[in-house]
């Protein structure tokens, strides 16, 4: 591989101007700025910092590229207010009436009003329309949509596993077309500085990514739950690398749920949600759970156990304890006190998404009333000992590591007053999180990097939201050059 050499970089947070070589895909040396020497290809990095290129450790990334191109109503505080926001849309951009409609975004956790297929009929009459909530664990559909995948509801209002079904079952474009917006996708992804991607897509990743060829980030291809039987057979096993992938393509863990989610009120709690007695839905039983767990673990397969409620934690922190593998859980966004320590404990990695923390403060203060010190808990996790490791959960937030930085550190996204500020965690925690356990760049290190514009460590959580990045190097090779 040819070198390239990085002038006038900051290694590390707070770093002095040096010059950073890089050969065979390795940082090889690190010298006073201005050395002499020959370099295939050579990036000034304007005296920016040089720091590990970013993780972004959970993403649906055929649902992430898809949903750059949808109908945004993220902004819509009630149902009727998401369908002018739909319409205004439709009016602005006409579409071919045969398309099927589809927007996404929405949380209906706090509307006054509830969803329903006659409003979609009554807005536009016969037009299939789709409508995903932000959180991915409900579909809106209107009587068309619903007609058009061969299925009849009371509500056209589709949660967890219904909602997933449907999905599938949806139109969706070309599979070039797909592999083309996740191109494109993964890009964008490196122009933020992200080397490496989790990719939690509902689908055979494994076949997926061998098709699309050599990416801008590295990949890790989870197994989904469905496929298990189809991995044990290839002989897949975590951390595998896929064949002719340059060493882009890894296997990744095998993804189980136990719950649901906070927006749509199916993740699994100890206690139950105001007005009733209902705590969540359990979507795995624990004995099937353990059994899986064992099953994959035997064949080399790590579990990562999507884990949102505080019952449903303390559920997959039991199985993990009884199969006695190492492993990840996805969210964990209520904890019980006495389950904190239990993750540094047993090994069990905290995959967490702190974009998620501004986003669903509101609803949390409404549905986990008096158990919010308790949610989101990064500090004490962080405190406890466990590794954390952050993600986006993109779509459900933006395929942007800085955004997950910046909720992790500042507690907020807008100019309200930190939330829960006592669970907030040091930048360079929140760095490392975000960079596969990476706090700086040394000589005989992978490649992955990236330059920014300035030293993150400085600046305000806006800022560090926008925060420009100079270039994003994988493996050697420059992915992004600003």
């Amino acid at each position: 591989m040819d070198d390239l050499l990085l002038r006038r970089v900051r290694p590390g947070l707070g770093g002095e101007l040096a010059d950073v070589r890089v050969n065979d895909g390795r940082v090889t040396a690190i010298s006073e700025p201005g050395s002499a020497g020959f370099a295939a290809r050579v990036v000034d990095g304007h005296g920016g910092t040089l720091l590990p290129g970013l993780v972004d450790a959970h993403v649906h990334l055929v649902q992430w590229a898809t949903f750059r191109r949808r109908i945004p109503l993220d902004a819509a505080r009630s149902a009727g207010e998401a369908i002018e926001l739909l319409l205004a849309h439709l009016l602005a951009t006409p579409a071919q009436q045969s398309e099927l409609v589809v927007g996404a975004g929405f949380r209906d956790a706090l509307w006054p009003d509830k969803p329903h297929k006659d409003l979609l009929q009554r807005a536009l009459p016969g037009r299939a329309v789709a409508l995903f909530s932000a959180d991915l664990h409900t579909l809106w559909l209107s009587p068309a949509a619903l007609k058009l995948i061969g299925r009849d509801h009371p509500t056209g209002v589709l949660l967890e596993n219904d909602c997933m079904s449907a999905t599938a079952q949806l139109p969706t474009a070309a599979i070039d077309v797909q592999d083309q917006w996740v191109a494109e996708a993964v890009s964008a992804a490196a122009a933020r500085g992200v080397t490496q991607i989790v990719d939690y897509e509902y689908a055979d990743t494994v076949a997926d990514w061998t098709r699309r060829g050599a990416p801008a980030a590295r990949i890790s291809c989870v197994i989904a739950r469905y496929l298990l039987d189809q991995a044990i057979e290839r002989g897949h096993r975590t951390g595998d690398v896929l064949p002719d992938s340059d060493g882009l393509l890894t296997v990744g863990p095998f993804k189980l749920f136990v719950d649901g989610s906070l927006n749509t009120r199916t993740a699994y709690c100890h206690d139950p949600y105001p007005g009733g007695d209902f705590p969540g839905l359990l979507e795995l039983p624990v004995a099937s759970l353990v059994s899986l767990m064992q099953r994959a673990f035997v064949h080399g397969l790590i579990p990562a156990v999507h884990a949102i409620g505080d019952r449903a934690n303390t559920i997959a922190l039991a199985a993990f304890e009884e199969v006695g593998c190492p492993g990840r859980i996805e969210h964990a966004q209520l904890l019980s006190a006495g389950d904190v320590s239990r993750f540094a404990e047993l090994g069990v990695i905290a995959a967490v998404q702190p974009a998620h923390q501004p986003d669903d403060r509101d609803v949390a203060d409404r549905h986990w009333h008096g158990r919010t010190s308790r949610a989101f808990p990064y500090r004490s996790l962080l405190e406890s000992g466990a590794r954390l490791e952050f993600g986006s959960d993109a779509p459900v937030a933006p395929l942007d590591p800085w955004d997950g930085i910046a909720s992790a550190v500042f507690r907020t996204d807008d100019d309200r007053p930190a939330w829960h500020p006592e669970q907030s965690i040091p930048f360079p925690d929140a760095l490392a999180a975000s960079s596969g356990g990476r706090r700086g760049v040394s000589v005989g290190d992978v490649a992955d990097l990236m330059v920014t514009a300035a030293d993150p460590s400085t600046l305000s959580a806006a800022d560090l939201r926008a925060l420009p990045v100079t270039a994003t190097i994988l493996g050697g090779r420059v992915t992004h050059l600003s």
